[in-house]
Order: structure tokens, then C-alpha cells, then sequence
């Protein structure tokens, strides 16, 4: 279990090794990733047959439907937590899935909508993320060299968070995710996914197939890509010299893992959530072609089905 892995469980005052990684650390991807979630702030959009192209999940009665963020000032004064002291505090939960969570602080997060959020990972990719917690806070604060945590929400500390930040407790890799930072279930999902979706590649790689399939498309210049980092992977693995063209394979590599990252996420809120694609929409780089991304999308149902409860569907829109 991932709670007997963290160092100081017995005691209260925490000041064991914290080992805590600085952002410097994460990869690119994951950073930009990080920034696309907390500007993707809008209200997911319910598919239906004469509504855009869409991927929805399962209709729960329960799907995250309770999730509400409410931003207030408040006068007083919040204390800040080191992460490894948050980790002996919170109940980590491994989910049917394999997944392991904890909640702590003011979430504003109900147990069952969060219970829906981590079981809409497919249990099989639960093996290659055995040793990661991913804990659902209030904020991760940025700008300190320990990895530190708000119980609660003020202006100021909002003003001073970050999506996610990660740390170490022994061998377990921890993941704080600000829940008081997106507006709505949709910001958080896509926080939640993306930060599986790579902690997965790192441990896992990216199955060949879909690389195959990701070097089809940009090989027949497949208009767009998922995310600003595959984007411009992408570009620098197909840049020409002069007349030859020559293939940068460490670009390509990187693209690779972009792009499984960011389909593998976008998959994982699927199930969550129902939403139109052009909510994932950015101004620095041309979203992927629909219908490819359908592909790239079903290519990753296969390799990772739902789990029971859970349901992946493509609909597009009717023209007429």
C-alpha cells in the first residue's frame, strides 16, 4: 500500500527527508499541460446528436454534477503545510481500479464526484502507476522550494498556486493537485488525466502501435496536434535541410510521448466528463483534425478499455 511508503506515518511533526522535486524537474509536456488545464476554465458541454463533435463518457447520476468552486476573500490568515506532513495527515484510498488518492483540506470536492474521477482511469494502467498517490488539495503553492500546501483557499495564496506539484516520500511518488485553482470539473479533470497520462508514459512508455499510427498521420501532414509540446515536437522532427529531409528521431521520441500523453488524457476525460472537443482549443497552435483524433482516441480504447460503469463515444455533429 502506497500509505506505508511515506516516511514519518507515525509521527506529526514531519521532519524526515521530504525529497521534494521542484518543477524544474517535470518535463515540458507536463508543464505546458499543466497551464493548458488551468486556462481550459469553462463549463463542459452535455453531447448530443445535433451538438458538436463531442466524446462522452458514461451519463452517471453522479458524475461530478455536485462539483462547484466558489472564489471569496478571506481576511484570515491561512497556515501553509509541507506536503510530507499533509501525507501523514490524509487516508490514502486505493481505488477498484488500483489507483490510490487522498483528499485533504477545503476541497470543496464531494467523495463520490471524486470517486468518479479516479475510477474513470482503466484499471489497467493501475500496474505502471503502483507507486504514485495523487492527493486532491486545496493549493499547491509555487513560489517556495518545499513543496507546501494551503488547507483552505484566500486570494492571495490562489494568486500564488500552481496546478500541480510533485514530491517524494520514500518510494512513493506523490502528486498535489489545486483543486481551488480550475472553476469547474472539467479544469480539474483534464489536471487530474493529464498528470496520469504522463506519469504513465515515464513508467510505461508509448506502445509502439500508437506510435506507428501518431507517425502515419504526421507523415500525411494530418492538420494540428493535441498540445503546444506535440506541436512543436512534431515540426522539429520533420524539418527539411535544405532539400533533403532529415529525420531528428530525438524529436521524434518526444513527440511520441506528447502525443500518447495528451490522447491518453483526453480519452481519460471522456469518460469523466462529456465535452466538445474545441473546448481543448489554444491560440498557438492548430487543433489536431477531428477525425484523426477520433482515431488516435479509439486506437487507445483498445489498448486500455473502459471500466465497468464507464462508457467512450465519439459524437459529431449532424449537419442540417
Amino acid at each position: 500500500m502506497v500509505a506505508n511508503e511515506i516516511p514519518g506515518q507515525q509521527r506529526e511533526d514531519g521532519d524526515g527527508s521530504r525529497g521534494e522535486k521542484g518543477e524544474e524537474r517535470r518535463g515540458k509536456g507536463q508543464q505546458q499541460a499543466g497551464k493548458k488545464a488551468k486556462t481550459l476554465q469553462r463549463k463542459s458541454k452535455h453531447c448530443s446528436a445535433g451538438g458538436a463533435f463531442g466524446l462522452c463518457g458514461s451519463h452517471h447520476p453522479r458524475a461530478l454534477v455536485a462539483l462547484e468552486y466558489k472564489f471569496m476573500a478571506s481576511s484570515a490568515q491561512v497556515e501553509l503545510w509541507h506536503a510530507e506532513k499533509v501525507a501523514t495527515q490524509a487516508t490514502v484510498t486505493q481505488a477498484p481500479n488500483g489507483i490510490h488518492y487522498a483528499m485533504w483540506g477545503e476541497t470543496r470536492v464531494s467523495e463520490p464526484d471524486l470517486e468518479r474521477l479516479v475510477g474513470a482511469v482503466p484499471a489497467s494502467l493501475s500496474a505502471a502507476l503502483e507507486n504514485r498517490a495523487y492527493y486532491f488539495v486545496p493549493l499547491a503553492i509555487a513560489d517556495t522550494d518545499d513543496t507546501m500546501i494551503a488547507p483552505g483557499y484566500t486570494v492571495d495564496l490562489g494568486d500564488r498556486a500552481i496546478c500541480h506539484r510533485n514530491a517524494s516520500f520514500g518510494t512513493t511518488e506523490a502528486v498535489f493537485l489545486s483543486t481551488r485553482l480550475v472553476e469547474d470539473r472539467f479544469g480539474l479533470a483534464f489536471e487530474f488525466f493529464i498528470n496520469v497520462a504522463h506519469n504513465f508514459v515515464e513508467a510505461a512508455g508509448v506502445p509502439e502501435s500508437f506510435s506507428v499510427l501518431a507517425w502515419l498521420q504526421a507523415d500525411t501532414q494530418v492538420r494540428g496536434e493535441t498540445s503546444q509540446d506535440a506541436w512543436e515536437t512534431r515540426r522539429r522532427a520533420q524539418d527539411s535541410h535544405g532539400n533533403q529531409r532529415i529525420i531528428d528521431e530525438r524529436a521524434r521520441s518526444a513527440y511520441y510521448e506528447s502525443a500518447f500523453s495528451d490522447s491518453l488524457a483526453i480519452y481519460m476525460l471522456s469518460l469523466a466528463v462529456d465535452f466538445d472537443y474545441h473546448d481543448l482549443r489554444e491560440r498557438d497552435y492548430p487543433l489536431l483534425a477531428a477525425p484523426a483524433l477520433a482515431e488516435r482516441l479509439r486506437h487507445v480504447a483498445s489498448l486500455f478499455p473502459p471500466n465497468q460503469g464507464y462508457e467512450f463515444q465519439i459524437l459529431y455533429r449532424r449537419k442540417g
